[in-house]
């Protein structure tokens, strides 16, 4: 069980609905992440409560939920926290700069608990577990180390049949990959009630050739597919770079990173 040392805490604005939200988190010896939102009734970060998939992952209870939790789930999955407490006095999560990048930073800078003595983990599956829907699948396969493929195809002249991985090497730009979207699209969505907080410094804007800011690594979008993907299987109950599995995806998003978590959860099972 791994927690933060201290009480730590920060502020933004969401990517959705631009309203500020302060976060607060504090250390747990309950073995749970669990949303405490608004002083509403507690739910656990499981993918049992996804509430939504539309435009972000929204988590919650029949009282209470937390929007845009994926990239802050990515964020304890790669700090390796399993038991903490979030207090939110507003339904979503704080946009920051699009990617896990600060939410990495400031679980850093609270201090990491680990209990000693307690051996790291490891998890399969036994036979694969998979979707299938068209042109969309998501493979996951017993292997001998963790593997992570995504390909994607974009209307776009750099994202249009591409693909990127993961490997412990990039985990800094997988961390810092930000959310995206077609620029073009921006004002739609701003005329249904979305994308309110979105700007420049959360969000890369795609162009009909190039980007709104300067990537901050090759396939940065592909990449920041990586970083949902890994946010949204935290919430199987297992952390997933602690799995010993081949995941190999091709023109998915979060609706479909969920439904597989839900075949994936009893699934899994310990290995050395």
């Amino acid at each position: 069980m791994t927690t933060i040392k201290q009480e730590i805490s920060i502020s933004g604005n969401g990517l959705m609905k631009n309203k500020p939200c302060t976060v607060k988190f504090f250390p747990s010896q309950s073995g749970k992440i669990r949303y405490f939102v608004k002083g509403e009734e507690p739910f656990e970060a499981d993918v049992e409560n996804v509430l939504s998939t539309d435009h972000c992952v929204v988590l919650g209870n029949k009282k209470a939920k937390a929007m845009l939790t994926e990239h802050l789930s990515a964020a304890l999955a790669f700090c390796g926290i399993d038991s903490i407490d979030i207090c939110m006095d507003e339904t979503e999560v704080p946009a920051l700069d699009g990617s896990s990048k600060k939410w990495v930073e400031l679980f850093n800078k609270a201090g990491i608990e680990k209990h000693l003595f307690e051996k790291k983990q490891f998890y399969t599956v036994r036979e694969p577990v998979y979707y299938l829907n068209g042109k969309t699948s998501l493979v996951v396969l017993p292997a001998d180390e963790l593997y992570i493929s995504y390909s994607v195809n974009y209307d776009h002249p750099d994202l249009t049949r591409r693909w990127a991985a993961y490997n412990p090497k990039n985990k800094e730009e997988i961390i810092e990959a930000r959310t995206f979207g077609f620029y073009k699209d921006l004002k739609k969505f701003q005329m249904l009630g979305f994308a309110q907080g979105v700007n420049i410094e959360n969000t890369l804007g795609l162009e009909d050739e190039g980007y709104t800011s300067p990537l901050k690594s090759d396939n940065e979008p592909i990449k920041h597919k990586i970083l949902d993907l890994i946010g949204d299987f935290y919430l199987t109950g297992v952390n997933p770079l602690n799995m010993k599995c081949q995941i190999l995806v091709k023109e998915a998003g979060h609706a479909v990173h969920i439904k597989t978590a839900k075949m994936l959860k009893g699934k899994l099972i310990e290995c050395k």
